[in-house]
């Protein structure tokens, strides 16, 4: 790759991975909220979700391809959860991974939006540790 610059199709990279992050979030969010009663963690939680945007949605949009994705497909894994706490890290994982491709790939047009993705990661890894090892 010799361009510095963010490509349709790596536009659509950070179109996918901005919905699974947020989405990653606000499963966990809304578990903390009601199912734990835990406005604390909930609403960090709300406030990275919204830290989790672009300024470039309409872009973003523009070159989604939801109908052609080739891996849309849910496997054997992502069909069962044995647990709400299986849920949970399933979600927190797939938010960390999300965060880390876009702190990646803002790398090429704009370091400070790849840097508050790098930020939401390392949160959402302390958030990680606060939810799993906390009592509810």
């Amino acid at each position: 790759m010799t361009s510095n610059s963010l490509t349709p199709e790596l536009l659509r990279v950070c179109d996918a991975n901005l919905n699974r992050l947020r989405e990653g979030i606000r499963v966990v969010e809304d578990i903390l909220r009601y199912q734990r009663n835990d406005k604390q963690k909930a609403s960090k939680l709300k406030q990275l979700r919204h830290q989790a945007r672009t300024p470039e949605y309409k872009k973003l949009l523009k070159e989604r391809d939801s109908i052609n994705d080739v891996l849309k497909t849910s496997t054997k894994s992502e069909q069962k959860r044995s647990s709400v706490e299986d849920i949970v890290i399933s979600n927190l994982k797939r938010a960390q991974e999300s965060a880390r491709v876009l702190e990646e790939l803002y790398k090429l047009e704009d370091t400070a939006l790849s840097e508050r993705f790098k930020t939401i990661r390392y949160e959402l890894y302390t958030m990680e540790k606060e939810i799993l090892l906390s009592e509810g």
